[in-house]
Parts: structure tokens; C-alpha cells; sequence
């Protein structure tokens, strides 16, 4: 396409979603869950289609030599096409957000003063690889009443035009427009430009990606940015833990799954612990193949095994078999560690000392904030959040993952009777 055609297409786009989120934040939660249903019921009566065109995608990845881990995400079958429609009426059985009143209260003037619970509207959502998150998007956001227009990567496209016909199909079935979930139909990158820049048409992004994608995004957007840029999640291991629970949430946290934003890439170990519980931990992590990197003092505790850490290994997401590890002298200097080196994303602190779980919760400024827990918790599925469109370091509006309630914003409401200000 050329660059107009671009503009005009995404003209075309926004105003078709603005029209449709009109529509879709009236609708009732029978007819939200209709279409839910619906869509459901087509992912998995098109099951062959969908396969069909994610073999194309994975051939086309293959012939480009992408890595085989992201083939592996891009690649769908029988089970996975199963796991997806069954996403998507997890939904159905959560609580619709939209029209919630919170905090009603009367006011000396005799109002009643509260909040109600309404979609955002119109949510660009920009994403890599897997296409699962097409449907676990769209779900999301019909659910809690917002139009969406998803950009998923170029790997993924013919899987992600497969499954948005699918989309189409339950939204029309439940009589809902079928622009009130778009997918976008093209992989120029222009595209995503003249999206995060149409203020009159979309109210928020999203971004799931790599840190190149969402730098790129941030940077030229003109409309709020829901994202996260690294996930350098902590786990500090204090002198009042219980070394059992302390070994198996440092374990859990690196090695349960290596590639998410959640895994822990900084162990933090009180000194006078450090001696007892690190050479065991390091045998643990070395059995699985994990490379160390130590501050000199795990350095010298562990031997020549641990590669001197670099001050940019405390603040690398390594996305992969290698951890940083630092001996600190309280919880004082874990905490200062986290402030210096964090991302904001997931941190937790094994301990059983009241007070310095309390001062942890308190002070580190995370969007999750975790005592006796595994890093690896941090998750919509975890926090009962059925399904999450992202995990948001942001500080403003949603923080964490990022579910039904995320999707939201709240208006004052009151109610009188004739009421007058004096």
C-alpha cells in the first residue's frame, strides 16, 4: 500500500471503531457473552482453517530463520486452538465491570456522590508472535465494553486474519458490529504509526512486545501508552526467611519458565544467610544449566564458577538461563538495590519477620509487590483476572496485569432530587 492509502485505511478504521464502541458500551452482558460464546464456538469449527493458515505463517518463519522458541510460540494446533476458545469463555464467567457504582455517599447538601464503572472505548492494541493473544484480546475487550483494533506481528498474520474472521462471525451471530474488533489487514509499520496518533478516533494503547516495539510505539504516540519495557523482577532473600521456602521460591522464580517478563533476573541474599543458603541455591541453579553472575562477594563464596557481574547485569532482562546475584547487607540495601535497578514489574521478598514484610510492601513501588511468593505469580490467570491483555509498569490508571477492570475508567455519578447549591 502506499502511504496515502495507509492514512486512508486507518481513517477508515478508527472511525468504523469509534462508531461500533458507541454500540458496544451500551450492550448487555447477555449479549457481550453471546458473542464470547460465539467466538468460541467458531475457533473451534474453523479449527482446520486456522491451522491451515498458521502453517503458513510458521513455513514463511522457517524460510526467514526465525528462532526456533518463537516458532515454537507461533506455531498452533488441536490443543492450542482448544486452550484458546476455552480463554475465551473463562470470560464469559467473570463479573462484567461495565455500570459497577462503587463508594455511593451522601453529601451535607443531600446529593448522593459515587462512582460507576465505563469502558475507555476505543483500545489500539500492538503485539508480537503469538496469535492466542488475538482471541484472549478481543475477548477482553468485548467483555468490558471497548472496540478494539489489534495489530499483531507479521509472523503471525494469516493466523491472526484466520481468527479475527472467527471474531466476526460470534460478533454478528450475537448481533453486535463486527468493526467493533478489527484486525488489522496490513504489516506496514506506517500502520501502527497513524494509529497511536489518531486521538479522535482511539483513547489508549497497548503494548505487548519486545523493548524495541515498545520504545518505537511510545515514542511516536500521541494517546495514553499502557506498557511495559523490561521485566528485571527481584527476589530478596532476608536473614528472617525460612530457608526451605526461600530455596524453592528462588528455584521456581529462574527456572519455571525462562522466557517471560515475570522470572525473576536478580536474587538478592542477606549476608548473614548468604554463607548457608547460596551454595545450595547455586548447585540448584547450576543442575539446570543457569549461568551465575555475583557481586564480588558471591564471587568469592561461590568460586570461579560465577562470571564477576557487570553494573549493566543488574539491570538486564536476560529473557534466558542467567542470573544476577547480590549479596546486600539489610533490607535496606535490597530495597535501594530495587529502586536503582528495577523495572517497576514484579518483586517479592522471602522473610517471616512481620516488620520487614510489612516495610517491603510499603516501599518498593512495584506494580506487584510480593511476600513468600514466586515471581512467576505475576499473572491475569494467577490474580483470577481470567485472562490479561498485558502487565502495566505504568503508574498511572492500570498497574500489573491488566484484565477486565483495566479496561475500564470510572465517572462520578450523582443523584438528587431537585438539588440547588447554596
Amino acid at each position: 500500500m502506499t502511504k496515502k492509502n495507509i492514512s486512508e485505511l486507518m481513517l477508515e478504521v478508527g472511525s468504523q471503531a469509534k462508531l461500533a464502541s458507541h454500540v458496544l458500551a451500551c450492550a448487555l452482558t447477555q449479549q457481550k457473552n453471546q458473542a464470547l460464546d460465539e467466538i468460541a464456538d467458531a475457533l473451534l469449527k474453523n479449527g482446520d482453517q486456522l491451522l491451515v493458515a498458521n502453517q503458513r505463517d510458521v513455513n514463511i518463519a522457517k524460510q526467514e530463520g526465525l528462532a526456533q522458541p518463537m516458532i515454537e510460540r507461533l506455531t498452533l494446533n488441536e490443543a492450542v486452538i482448544e486452550r484458546m476458545a476455552d480463554g475465551v469463555r473463562q470470560i464469559v464467567s467473570l463479573p462484567d465491570p461495565i455500570g459497577e457504582i462503587d463508594n455511593l455517599c451522601y453529601r451535607p447538601s443531600g446529593i448522593k456522590v459515587g462512582k460507576m464503572r465505563m469502558p475507555l472505548g476505543v483500545v489500539a492494541i500492538i503485539y508480537e508472535a503469538r496469535p492466542n493473544v488475538t482471541a484472549d484480546a478481543a475477548a477482553l475487550c468485548i467483555k468490558s465494553g471497548n472496540a478494539a483494533i489489534l495489530r499483531g506481528g507479521k509472523n503471525a498474520f494469516y493466523s491472526n486474519q484466520a481468527i479475527s474472521n472467527c471474531i466476526k462471525m460470534g460478533l454478528t451471530k450475537a448481533k453486535l458490529p463486527q468493526y467493533a474488533i478489527q484486525v488489522l489487514s496490513t504489516t506496514d509499520r506506517l500502520a501502527v504509526n497513524h494509529l497511536v496518533k489518531m486521538t479522535q478516533y482511539v483513547d489508549v494503547a497497548v503494548i505487548r512486545g519486545g523493548r524495541g516495539l515498545v520504545e518505537s510505539v511510545d515514542s511516536a504516540a500521541n494517546i495514553p501508552v499502557i506498557k511495559h519495557l523490561d521485566g528485571i523482577c527481584h527476589v530478596y532473600i532476608d536473614q528472617y526467611a525460612d530457608l526451605d521456602k526461600a530455596f524453592a521460591i528462588s528455584m521456581n522464580a529462574k527456572t519455571q519458565c525462562y522466557s517471560t517478563c515475570n522470572t525473576m533476573e536478580t536474587l538478592l541474599v542477606q549476608e548473614d544467610i548468604a554463607s548457608t543458603i547460596l551454595p545450595k541455591l547455586a548447585k540448584g541453579y547450576w543442575e539446570k544449566r543457569v549461568a551465575l553472575r555475583g557481586c564480588e562477594r558471591t564471587c568469592t563464596l561461590l568460586g570461579d564458577k560465577v562470571v564477576p557481574a557487570s553494573i549493566l547485569d543488574w539491570s538486564t532482562e536476560y529473557l534466558a538461563p542467567i542470573l544476577s546475584i547480590r549479596i546486600v547487607s539489610d533490607i535496606s540495601e535490597a530495597i535501594d538495590h530495587i529502586h536503582t535497578f528495577g523495572s517497576l514489574h514484579t518483586d517479592s521478598i522471602v522473610t517471616e519477620n512481620y516488620n520487614h514484610a510489612q516495610r517491603f510492601l510499603r516501599e518498593v513501588e512495584s506494580a506487584s509487590v510480593m511476600i513468600n511468593a514466586s515471581t512467576r505469580l505475576s499473572d491475569g490467570f494467577e490474580y483470577g483476572l481470567g485472562a490479561e491483555i498485558g502487565i502495566s509498569t505504568n503508574k498511572i490508571h492500570a498497574r500489573g496485569p491488566v484484565g477486565l477492570e483495566g479496561l475500564t475508567n470510572q465517572k462520578w455519578i450523582v443523584l438528587g432530587d431537585g438539588h440547588l447549591r447554596n
